[in-house]
């Protein structure tokens, strides 16, 4: 048929036939043969149902294109619609005329229009109103003629490749009869009309009825499904709000445009952008791509930009050529680093930085790149923990979403060396400038105090000690004795008088950092400390 699937209509009207040619080549008793009446009946109904429903498509393919304005496209497929109907009908009567001279010749009728039973077995009939006398290869050739003509009356109009199977066919065309070694040789008339019972051709005339029919139908779908496809059909409906910004600040007052979209599930048009090829669902065209720096700005930091393109889409008839030209603007993006040190970052240390592009506002979904330096993402877009390395410049690369905006740069500047001070047992520092007791230095300790600046903005890298270095005992500059920093000061203590110093030398610091590494300085400072 003209479709590659066939619909269940036709897989019955196609099953029927196979039955009745296969009955007919069996040769099958005379009491099943009398069920072909009411096959037959059956067939005939079937066949007035079709040939109101083809009436109805005909005069609803002209009254479509009526009131569609009469497009010189469409009305010639009115003439065609009635073409096919013609040759339906001139072909259906043929088969009718057929049928009815075979009632007449056999006697299948009594006078009440009853079928007789001893008519409808009748063989001999049959081959020679078929066989002997031709028309069964009349019968075959205009049967299988009606398909190509239907045919080429769609192709007349611009429907290309729809074609129909034949209906009359030889017994090696016939799938369940192509084995069979004792039917396949048969021809047509042959295989359907010799040693046929009459009851049997009548039925399978009115298949070839319906058979026919099922093309006009089919032929009728496609002019019909044709009337008036190049019309743009606004079918598909979309609520659509265009803002002047989809990012507003609070205090502000929301701007846009509400308007209503549309587009056509019949047409197929096609979209580009700047040259690009713009991806079309449902009938809208989906646009998105990045957006690249701009080579300069206004005093407000943006800078305007058009997008021209083009929708083409059939119109009338016509392919028509829609331009489309928007302005929008791209907003310099200045990159925001937000921290307690921002000129300078602390070597080898965890200098915790929130980098930001306000101008991207959600659409920030920054990517960094650290050159002389080692970075850890944070948990939250932005956050960034640079570990520079000991000297120079560190520069972090921003990018969001693919898209390079900008360097920051900053100057390395190196750890502040603690200021080593002598802590009493209460904590307290020791006063230089007065003298202690004794029993004082028992309890001191020297410790590495960081600097405040750098206390207080990287405290997980300002755990200082004191790693090396010693104490001396000083009488009249002549010293009487040393121990390490760190070490046991009883001895020392037990020389000690009135008026000696406690002189305490720092030659090493060394400092734990974030990642517990220690890290040691040199450093050499003195503090003096007098005995009473």
């Amino acid at each position: 048929m003209a479709g590659a699937k066939e619909t269940p209509r036709q897989r019955m009207i196609g099953m029927m036939y196979l039955v009745l040619t296969a009955l007919l080549a069996l040769q099958v008793s005379n009491q099943i043969l009398q069920k072909f009446v009411l096959i037959n009946d059956g067939m005939e109904r079937t066949s007035r149902n079709f040939i109101a429903k083809n009436q109805n498509t005909v005069s609803s393919i002209k009254l479509t294109v009526e009131e569609q304005g009469n497009n010189p496209r469409d009305v010639p497929k009115v003439a065609a619609s009635e073409q096919v109907r013609t040759a339906t009908s001139e072909i259906y009567t043929y088969l009718e005329q057929l049928k009815q001279e075979l009632i007449e010749t056999s006697n299948a009728k009594n006078d009440e229009g009853n079928f007789v039973n001893s008519a409808l077995k009748n063989t001999e009939i049959t081959g020679n109103m078929f066989a002997n006398s031709g028309k069964g290869e009349e019968l075959q050739a205009k049967l299988n003629a009606y398909p190509s003509q239907v045919s080429s009356i769609l192709s007349e109009v611009g429907i290309q490749g729809v074609t129909f199977k034949p209906i009359a066919l030889d017994a090696k065309d016939i799938e369940i009869f192509a084995n069979d070694r004792d039917v396949r040789g048969k021809s047509f008339v042959n295989l359907n009309f010799v040693k046929s019972p009459v009851g049997a051709v009548m039925a399978l005339l009115s298949q070839f009825q319906n058979e026919v029919l099922n093309i006009e139908s089919e032929a009728l779908t496609e002019l019909s499904n044709t009337i008036g496809s190049f019309y743009f059909k606004a079918d598909i409906l979309e609520g659509k709000i265009a803002a002047e910004s989809n990012i507003v600040a609070a205090g502000t007052v929301f701007k846009g445009d509400m308007f209503i979209a549309s587009a056509s599930s019949s047409a197929a048009p096609t979209m580009t952008l700047d040259g690009r090829t713009v991806p079309v669902e449902n009938g809208f065209g989906k646009v998105e791509f990045p957006v690249r720096p701009a080579g300069s700005y206004d005093d407000r930091g943006l800078s305007k930009q058009t997008l021209k393109g083009e929708i083409v889409t059939n119109v009338g008839g016509e392919d028509q050529v829609i331009p489309v030209s928007y302005d929008y603007y791209i907003a310099q993006p200045v990159i925001k680093v937000s921290s307690e040190v921002v000129q300078q970052l602390y070597a080898d240390c965890a200098n915790e930085l929130l980098i930001e592009v306000p101008a991207l506002g959600n659409t920030y979904s920054p990517e960094f790149n650290v050159a002389n330096g080692q970075s850890i993402k944070g948990s939250k877009p932005g956050q960034l923990t640079v570990i520079p390395g000991a000297s120079g410049k560190v520069t972090i690369g921003v990018s969001s979403g693919g898209n390079k905006i900008g360097d920051v740069a900053f100057d390395i500047k190196p750890v502040p060396l603690p200021t080593i001070k002598a802590l009493g047992a209460n904590g307290s520092e020791l006063d230089g400038s007065v003298a202690h007791a004794i029993n004082v230095f028992s309890g001191m300790k020297v410790a590495a105090v960081a600097e405040p600046t750098f206390a207080r903005t990287m405290a997980k890298d300002s755990n200082f000690e004191v790693t090396g270095g010693e104490l001396t005992l000083l009488r009249s500059e002549v010293p009487r004795g040393s121990v390490p920093i760190g070490g046991s000061m009883r001895t020392l203590l037990e020389s000690a008088r009135p008026g000696d110093d406690i002189v305490i030398r720092v030659t090493q610091v060394t400092r734990t950092n974030f990642r517990g590494n220690k890290i040691n300085s040199e450093l050499r400072q003195i503090i003096r400390l007098a005995v009473k």
